[in-house]
Order: structure tokens, then C-alpha cells, then sequence
């Protein structure tokens, strides 16, 4: 509840992308980690502390300038306490394992505070401003990591860039997704990287391959020598990864294959990222009968005059376009020819990764959270030309 509130009320959102330690405790918000000086002339930290006036899930105006301080008796640069602002000292329990020992009083000009963002950091300028004349170093502001407390959501520590660009609304519309992602090679890799960077609820991982030499290459981040020598399965080592930042990161080891195609239940997006046209007719054929939507990706790279060329594929599936992706046969979905272009397997990394983030912001666009004026579900990008095709639009002939 304590996040919930915090990402709900913009000045509580402030306080903590400021750099303060926000937290809210037995209905009261705490600002913690903030220094100031003893009697001794010594500084430490204490914890400023404040009622809450709420409306909902958001915070009103402060209904007092009061606030509370838990700590020694704050004092100026020299030691002498700082009877402007202390009202009064005594223990006072709050409850929820909180407790305070001195009221504050400093009434603005106006009469009132604005905000909560106002009043804390008005009251924690005061404390640091004196323990900096002795510790110039000292700030409230500490940038703390924060651990994220709301048991709802999937990330493990708070979400601060989606806040600070002020896009938590839009970034709502991917919650509930439970996205699976088949094939973690070197394009399925960074569809990971970037899938859990959003709050979708569950990423389910399947590739039944090891982790070898050649997929560090092509992989985000930097695998160590001596993870290779362990030989770890793909869907291990990169959910290793990315459950330090999402919390519903699961590895399937597994081929996908008829007799296990129940585990995409529950999916509500897919991401196709296998080379294996043969085992890919079978998965898509389960993911039409489910009505799931899916992307499906593709790379094809040759070597002409020592330089290469080639072209990325994107192709989107939704239940309202099947028909445009079988008639023009936009997935190749048979065993390879020597003279494919998807045979030779030529992969870099860079590509492998726009390759992705292509497929990603489609399935954004798809979800509204990306405006979608083109609509198409066929994307060819030419490596050469530095062109981008799209085709295959709702409305358009098969």
C-alpha cells in the first residue's frame, strides 16, 4: 500500500524521484535518512514525520504545517538547538513500529503548505542545511534504490523512469499481460530485455537449447567465462538475469512441440523468435486455435562484394488478420532450402536487437501504448537502404 499511495499522489511521486526516502508508516508519511545536528555537533540522521489528509488513493492539501521528528534534539552548526522551528519534546508512539520525539512548527508566509512535497522538503532543508556547514556532503536527497512493496506489482525495485517521464497511465495498458517469448537466441534474447523492462505480469521463456559461446555474442549483457563453462540451458541463465528486475520471470527448458503445446496456455501475447519452420507450423497452428495474437520474427543475412546485406521481418498475427499472413505467406513455415534466405543463419547482434525492438514496439502499438496510425502486421527493413516496408493492413485485399 505504501508504493500504491506514493505512485498515486504526484507530490509523494516528486519527494521520492527528488531523491528522498519516502515511505508511508501506520497512515503517517516518513521521510527517512535525513541529517542533521546533535547537541553533541556531531551529525546524524533521523526521520521527518508527517499526519496524512487523503482523498481515495491520493493526497489533498496537508490540513497542518505540524510535522514530527524522530532523533536526538536537532540542533544548528554550533549545537544550539533549534528552537525556531521545535514546538515540543516528547516520546510519542504512532504505532506500526513508529515513533516520533519532537513536534516542528514553521508556518509559511501564506499559511499553509501546497503539498507534501512542500512541507517535507522545506522541513528537510532546514535540518541539512545546518549538518552541511559541518559535513558538506550532507543531504536528505540520497537516491536510495527503494525495494518495491507492492505485492501486485512485477518489479522487484520501484519503476522510477516510467515515473519520472510521467507515463504511468499509458504503461498501464500492458498490465495483465502474461507475454511468452519462444526461442531465446540473439533476437529472442533482447525481445526479453525488453519486455521486462514493462509491468506485464508473467514472461513464460522456452528454448530448450544451452547457453554456449556464440549466444554471448548475440545476447544482451556480458556473459562470464565462467558462466559458459557451466553450460547453462538459455532460458536459465537469461531468466537468472531478469528476475533481479521482474519478479515473474519463468524459464521453460523445453522444445515446443505437439504433445507440449499446453504450456502457452494462460499466454495472452507470443513472440516467435525460432528459426525451425517446421516446429514453428505446429506452435502457430495451437496459437490460432487458442486466439492468441503473436509476432513472428525473422532475419536473413548474406555476404555480397565482403559486405553484408540482407533484411529484417517482422509479421503480426491477430485473430482479425489471419488470413493476410497464410495467403501471402509471410512466416516461412517449411524446412529451409540451401537458397533460403533464413537458412545461412548470419546473425550480428545489432541486428538481432532492432530485429526486436521492431517486434516489441509493435506489440506496444497493438496495446495502445504506442499511437498505431499505420496498422500494418508485415514490416520488412532493408539493411542496405536503411528502408522500412510496411504492409498488410486491416481492410486491405488478402
Amino acid at each position: 500500500m505504501s508504493q500504491q499511495l506514493i505512485s498515486r499522489s504526484p507530490d509523494l511521486l516528486r519527494l521520492q524521484e527528488d531523491g528522498y526516502e519516502v515511505a508511508v508508516v501506520a497512515g503517517h508519511l516518513v521521510v527517512g535518512n535525513v541529517p542533521y545536528v546533535t547537541p553533541a555537533g556531531t551529525v546524524a540522521r533521523g526521520s521527518l514525520v508527517s499526519t496524512l489528509t487523503l482523498a481515495g488513493e491520493r493526497t489533498q492539501r496537508p490540513d497542518t504545517h505540524v510535522a514530527m521528528f524522530a532523533g536526538l534534539t536537532p540542533c544548528d552548526s554550533r549545537g544550539v538547538p533549534l528552537s525556531r522551528i521545535i514546538n515540543s519534546s516528547a516520546r510519542q508512539v504512532l504505532g506500526g513500529g513508529l515513533a516520533v520525539d519532537h513536534m516542528f512548527s514553521s508556518k509559511p508566509a501564506v499559511g499553509y503548505y501546497a503539498d507534501y512535497h512542500e512541507k517535507m522538503s522545506t522541513y528537510a532543508a532546514i535540518l541539512a542545511n545546518e549538518a552541511a556547514a559541518i559535513e558538506p556532503e550532507a543531504t536528505a536527497r540520497t537516491r536510495r534504490v527503494v525495494a518495491n512493496d507492492d505485492p501486485g506489482s512485477p518489479f522487484v525495485y520501484l519503476d522510477t523512469a516510467t515515473s519520472r517521464a510521467g507515463i504511468g497511465e499509458v504503461a498501464q495498458r500492458l498490465v495483465g499481460e502474461r507475454v511468452a517469448i519462444v526461442g531465446l537466441g540473439g533476437t529472442g534474447s533482447y525481445v526479453l530485455d525488453q519486455v521486462a523492462k514493462t509491468p506485464v505480469d508473467r514472461i513464460d521463456l522456452f528454448d530448450g537449447d544451452d547457453f554456449l559461446q556464440h549466444n554471448a555474442f548475440r545476447a544482451p549483457g556480458a556473459a562470464s567465462l565462467d558462466e559458459l563453462h557451466v553450460r547453462p540451458t538459455k532460458v536459465g541463465y537469461l531468466a537468472a538475469i531478469y528476475s533481479r528486475m521482474h519478479r515473474n520471470v519463468v524459464p521453460h527448458a523445453v522444445r515446443l512441440e505437439p504433445d507440449n503445446l499446453g504450456l502457452l496456455a494462460g499466454a495472452t501475447f507470443v513472440f516467435l523468435c525460432l528459426d525451425d519452420g517446421d516446429a514453428k507450423a505446429a506452435i502457430i497452428a495451437e496459437l490460432e486455435r487458442l486466439d492468441l495474437p503473436f509476432i513472428d520474427v525473422g532475419m536473413g543475412l548474406h555476404l555480397v562484394d565482403g559486405a553484408l546485406v540482407g533484411q529484417l521481418r517482422v509479421t503480426t498475427s491477430t485473430p482479425g488478420m489471419r488470413e493476410q499472413v497464410r495467403s501471402k505467406g509471410r512466416i516461412p513455415l517449411q524446412g529451409a532450402g540451401l537458397d533460403d534466405l533464413y537458412a545461412r543463419n548470419i546473425q550480428v547482434a545489432d541486428l538481432n536487437m532492432v530485429n526486436a525492438g521492431l517486434a516489441v514496439m509493435r506489440w506496444k502499438r497493438l496495446r495502445g501504448f504506442y499511437v498505431d496510425l499505420e496498422r500494418e502486421h508485415f514490416s520488412l527493413y532493408t539493411l542496405d537502404g536503411n528502408h522500412l516496408l510496411n504492409e498488410d493492413r486491416p481492410g486491405e485485399a488478402a
